[in-house]
Parts: C-alpha cells; sequence; structure tokens
C-alpha cells in the first residue's frame, strides 16, 4: 500500500466515482451503470493504494497493467481515468459518442487502457497473455528491471465464458504470481440472478486449478486491501472473489438486474446524491479534495518511474550484453533483418515443413520470440522449437514454447495479450479448421492492431483422410474478410520464407499463415526471380509469356502448381502465372499495377477453397475454380480427382470458354 488510507474522504471519493458512472449513462442513455456501481470500492482501493504507474507517462514499461475485462463497465474505469488526469470532464460528458475518448467499451488506442474489452471472458485471458509476458522478460532481464503486477477486474459474466477458464487453467499451470484476478461477484446480470444459469463453486474450481483463492466483503476496503497485499505476496496467480451488491448505494434500486444495462432514471439519480450527501441537482460534479486525495501520492508513483529510469539508462551504459538485449524488447520490427533457410529447387517441401524450418532458423536470433501449439506441436512443426527453447513453467519463466494444449481461443487471447504488452514477438499455431474455435480472439487481434503471428497448417481438402471436419473450405475467405488482418497462403517453401518476414515486419497488423501438409515443388529464385520481392505486394507475375496473355491463371497456395501444370498443357496459347499469395497487400496496391499483373485476357482464378473472393479479379466473364462445399474422407489425390483440381479438368475448362 502506498498511501495512508482515510475513510471518510476514501467513501466521499467512491460516491463520486459512482456519481460519475449514473451521470454518464443517464446523459448517454445508453451504458451499464449496476456492476460499475458494485465494483467501484474494489477498484478505487486498486488505483488509489496499489496501482504503480506513472501519472505523467502513461506508457512507461514497468507499470502495473489494469485490464477491465468487465468491458461494459467502462464508465468505471473513465471515472477513475479522470480522477489519474488522464481524462477530462468533457471526455465523460461525451461517453458513448463518436469520436469521443470514451466509447462504450475500453479501447486500446486510450491512455490508461491496455486493451480493448468487451467480449466478455478475453480481457481475463488476455490478463494472462499479459502477465506472461512479464514473467518472460523479467526471467531475462532481472527483476531490477521488469517487475510489476496484472491486475484484472472480472465478472460473473467473464468466468462463465469458457475462454477466461482455459485461460486460468494455463496461469496456474505456469505459476503467473503477478497476476491478481478481482471477480465482482453481485450475482446479477443482464437477464437476472446467476443462479438461473450457474452453479459453480469458483473457489473450488480455482483452487483445483493451482490458484490463490481470497473472497471478501466487495465493499470493505479494508478485507479488500488485505487481500490484494497477501495476493502480492504469493507464488501462485490470485483470485479475489468479492461479495458485491449490484448498483450498490443507490436510494432503491440495490440488487436489481435491470441495472445492469440501462441508465438510472433522473430520480433515482437525484435521491441517490442526495443519500452519499452530494447536490442532487448537479451533473458531473468531483469536489477538489478528492481529486486532491486520490492524487496525494502521484509524486511518489512518478519518482519511482525516474528512479526506475536512470537505472535503466546506468544499466544498459554499463553492460552491453543487457543492452542488446533491451534494443530487442523496445526496437521497431519493421528493421528486422533475419537470416533464413535455403531450400533445393524443383524438391517437394509442404509449407508447414518450410515454416518449421524458418522458424528453427529465426527462434536464436529472436531471443523474445515465445508461442506454442495447440497440442499440436508435430503437426505444425514447433516441436524443435519447443525442444530448443524449452516448456514455459512455473519453475522457469525463462523457456519460450508455450504448451497451450487443446484451447485454441485462449491461446490466440493470451497471444493477444502478450502482444498487448510489448517486448515480446507471440505466436500460435493449430489446425486452419480450428481458426474458428479461435476466431473472436483473431478479430480483437486485428481490431487491437496486435502484430500476432498465427499460423495454421493443414490448409484444405488435401488432409485428405481425416475427413471433412478437419478440411478447412470456407476458412482462407473467412479469415480474409477480418478487417486489418494479413493473410498469407504461400505457394511454396521460398514464398512461406517471404511471406513469414513479412509477418514479422508488421506493426500494427495481425499476420495468418495458411500452410499445406503435403509436399509442394519448390520455386527458387534462380529459376523464378520473383518469387523473393513479388509476396510483398501481395500478387506478382511468377511465369509469363511473350507479349500480352491469352489467359492469366491466378492462384494462392498449393494451387499455383496447378496453374502452372494447368498452363502448360494449354499448348499454343499465351498463358501467364500469378501468384496472389495475400490478397489484402495485392488490393492494396495500385489499380495500374493490378491491371498489369492480371492482364487483359481470360482471366482464370483457382484455389482448393471457396470462391466468392476470387471474382474481383477475375470478373463475371472470367473463370473461378474452387469448392464450395465440404470434403469427404479419402486419400488427398483421390479427392482431387473426384473435385476436377486436375490440369487435365482446368485444362478443358479454359478451352471451352475460349471457344
Amino acid at each position: 500500500m502506498m498511501t495512508e488510507a482515510n475513510p471518510a474522504l476514501d467513501a466521499k471519493a467512491v460516491s463520486v466515482l459512482k456519481a460519475l458512472v449514473m451521470d454518464a449513462t443517464r446523459k448517454a442513455n445508453s451504458g451499464h451503470p449496476g456492476g460499475p456501481m458494485s465494483s467501484a470500492d474494489m477498484a478505487y482501493v486498486l488505483f488509489k493504494e496499489f496501482l504503480r504507474f506513472d501519472p505523467s507517462d502513461p506508457q512507461w514499461f514497468n507499470r502495473d497493467r489494469f485490464i477491465l475485462s468487465a468491458g461494459h463497465e467502462s464508465s468505471l474505469l473513465y471515472g477513475l481515468l479522470h480522477f489519474c488526469d488522464l481524462l477530462e470532464i468533457d471526455d465523460l460528458k461525451a461517453f458513448r459518442q463518436f469520436g469521443s475518448k470514451t466509447p462504450g467499451h475500453p479501447e486500446i488506442e486510450l491512455p490508461g487502457v491496455e486493451v480493448t474489452t468487451g467480449p466478455l471472458g478475453q480481457g481475463f485471458a488476455m490478463g494472462v497473455g499479459e502477465a506472461v509476458a512479464e514473467a518472460l522478460l523479467r526471467s531475462k532481464l532481472g527483476d531490477e528491471t521488469i517487475d510489476h503486477n496484472t491486475f484484472v477486474l472480472a465478472s460473473d459474466g467473464d468466468l462463465q465464458e469458457p475462454v477466461a477458464l482455459g485461460a486460468a487453467s494455463l496461469a496456474g499451470l505456469w505459476g503467473l504470481g503477478k497476476l491478481v484476478v478481482l471477480y465482482d461477484k453481485n450475482e446479477i446480470q443482464l437477464a437476472g440472478p446467476t443462479s438461473r444459469c450457474d452453479c459453480v463453486d469458483y473457489r473450488k474450481v480455482f483452487e483445483g486449478m493451482c490458484w490463490q483463492v481470497l473472497e471478501v466483503d466487495g465493499h470493505d476496503h479494508e478485507a479488500i486491501r488485505t487481500a490484494i497485499a497477501e495476493a502480492k505476496n504469493d507464488p501462485r496467480p490470485t483470485l479475489i472473489i468479492g461479495h458485491t451488491v449490484m448498483a450498490k448505494g443507490t436510494a432503491t434500486r440495490e440488487g436489481d438486474h435491470e441495472t445492469h444495462g440501462a441508465p438510472l432514471p433522473p430520480e433515482e439519480i437525484a435521491a441517490t446524491k442526495a443519500k452519499w450527501g452530494l447536490d442532487p441537482e448537479a451533473d458531473f460534479q468531483v469536489p477538489e479534495d478528492v481529486l486532491t486525495h486520490f492524487r496525494s501520492h502521484f509524486g511518489f508513483l512518478e519518482a519511482e518511474s525516474k528512479k526506475w529510469m536512470r537505472k535503466l539508462v546506468t544499466r544498459r551504459e554499463t553492460d552491453s550484453e543487457f543492452d542488446e538485449l533491451w534494443n530487442n524488447v523496445t526496437g521497431s520490427r519493421r528493421s528486422l533483418k533475419l537470416r533464413m533457410p535455403e531450400f533445393e529447387d524443383g524438391s517437394s517441401v509442404a509449407t508447414r515443413k518450410a515454416w518449421g524450418s524458418c522458424l528453427n532458423e529465426i527462434m536464436h536470433q529472436l531471443p523474445f520470440l515465445a508461442g506454442g501449439s495447440a497440442d499440436l506441436d508435430p503437426s505444425n512443426q514447433t516441436a524443435k522449437f519447443r525442444e530448443a527453447m524449452g516448456v514455459f513453467c512455473a519453475s522457469d519463466h525463462g523457456k519460450r514454447n508455450l504448451s497451450f494444449g487443446v484451447r485454441e481461443f485462449p491461446m490466440g487471447a493470451i497471444l493477444n495479450g502478450m502482444a498487448a504488452h510489448g517486448g515480446v514477438i507471440p505466436f500460435g499455431a493449430t489446425f486452419l479448421v480450428f481458426s474458428d474455435y479461435e476466431r473472436n480472439a483473431l478479430r480483437m487481434s486485428a481490431l487491437q492492431k496486435l502484430p500476432v503471428l498465427h499460423v495454421f497448417t493443414h490448409d484444405s481438402f488435401y488432409v485428405g483422410e481425416d475427413g471433412p471436419t478437419h478440411q478447412p473450405i470456407e476458412h482462407a475467405s473467412s479469415l480474409r474478410l477480418i478487417p486489418n488482418m494479413l493473410v498469407f497462403r504461400p505457394a511454396d517453401a521460398y514464398e512461406t520464407r517471404a511471406c513469414l518476414e513479412l509477418a514479422l515486419t508488421q506493426t500494427e497488423r495481425p499476420s495468418c499463415l495458411l500452410l499445406t501438409r503435403q509436399g509442394l515443388p519448390v520455386l527458387a529464385p534462380s529459376s523464378h526471380p520473383s518469387v523473393v520481392e513479388g509476396p510483398a505486394r501481395g500478387g506478382y507475375i511468377l511465369e509469363d509469356c511473350d507479349g500480352e496473355p491469352e489467359v492469366t491463371i491466378m492462384a494462392a497456395g498449393s494451387e499455383v502448381d496447378l496453374a502452372r501444370r494447368t498452363a502448360r498443357m494449354l499448348e499454343g496459347r499465351k498463358v501467364r502465372i500469378v501468384s496472389i499469395p495475400s490478397m489484402e497487400l495485392f488490393d492494396e496496391q495500385t489499380p495500374e499495377y493490378r491491371n498489369a499483373v492480371l492482364g487483359g485476357g481470360l482471366r482464370v482464378a483457382v484455389e482448393a477453397g471457396s470462391t466468392g473472393l476470387w471474382y474481383k479479379y477475375a470478373g463475371l466473364d472470367g473463370i473461378v475454380y474452387g469448392l464450395d462445399h465440404f470434403g469427404a474422407s479419402a486419400p488427398a489425390g483421390e479427392l482431387a480427382r473426384e473435385y476436377g483440381f486436375t490440369p487435365e479438368n482446368l485444362t478443358r475448362i479454359i478451352t471451352e470458354k475460349l471457344a
């Protein structure tokens, strides 16, 4: 605890905080007042007495992280950020309005907001990711440089989402002792009491997942501060269950589930303010004595931050090895220059194996590259990374392989938290068909502009015998529909290498690598020089004819080889082969470049998946050959023949169209 408690002023400050919640939601005629009012005591004690941050530098690297997993309680966080001098009263008055700093759910762009939350459970899981990044960096850089806590405020609804419990099980396994979750257990949600849908004993559940669990009256400041202090001194992650009352302190609406998602009536707000000794006629009132009391330790916080900075500078000047590590933590990814493996021209290499070869090469060059697979290490080609880098665990946070188990959604959300923390390069891998399981975490990667690397292997019906449950059909197109997401489906080992380099140098976009199980011919730069620079433009001419083409066959991934074999059968025709490993990057090129690449003749697109997106390149007069139905269990070659993914069939279709 950094300050002395003043019960009278603390009680007044909490009342002012709750009044701001009521006023903001009422003025917006939208929002959630009940939950913020039940959480206010726990959040206030945390911010006032425990949270280490620099009020003059919200991005101070060694700050404690606070995550409001219950994102619908954003008005509470905004009130606290006003207390912290990071928001103005006018910002609170603009709650939920277009262009304001105070949107309906917290967004990462606002100083003081660590991650974008809203979809319940993901804030909890991202908090686990923040704690993973802190633990990994602390193990490498020392606790004199990295030593901070991650605090999460979660609601009943958060813990009902399986993504939270999946992440919690990993947090306990990994011994993330600097993770503290404040659970506002008001037992009310939008539809009514939680007893209608939940009978879980969360104490037993979290203790069974190797957490410390403490239970307190969530409105008793002394009990709250004692619990937080105890949590900070335990090597296990801690769940503090705060038993609270929805809309605590209101004149007549305590415990009313309708306060969860609807502003309080003006007369209820006035009566409540009068009950608390505030002016019932005044909106957005923040007495000066409340701010002075809340900010009384700001000088201490700023001095601690400056002291840390001086130590950092001295250490960097006197320890060259540390200075190099720190440059890896804070340097721009855009400047990465990596040594990559070579591949034999004409040999057959699955793109998942090419990724594995690249990973094995770069893992020693990137000391803070960390991640792993969702229980598919050999299939995802991450097994050698695991063996070389070791398994991150409670007894050794310096290892860099994260064994996620069969937890795709928690994996994606944890990676987001790691990226939001900064200093690490996170990646996760699974089968492409299971991208559905982590879909919302992928969306949240893109929404938050987090440069996470998502690796998806086994990318089409060529998975074969595992059948339609494991054969992705619509998944590539589905991922391409996510704004701000880069989706790469490389055609061979060298394109895989190029796409990985592009992904690793991103600073504001996540990337998905879609990789094959089956081998593909290597297109070495000696025979195909455009394979080196072409992928950076999303689409490029891989093989060309003399003059203007009669036919341009465009493809991505394994179907580029099909396009090349088809071109050889179109004897006497001028055929161009275009590889489009990334639609997003290709769409960002000028219209002149795109038209020059695609040519003016018949345009043919082929991909072993959904056809819809390819029409923007082929046009309605062109040909799009794909798969708009589920696959079947059979050897991959048999399926290719059955579904017409052969040069003979494609040649026939093109010839008939030309005729």
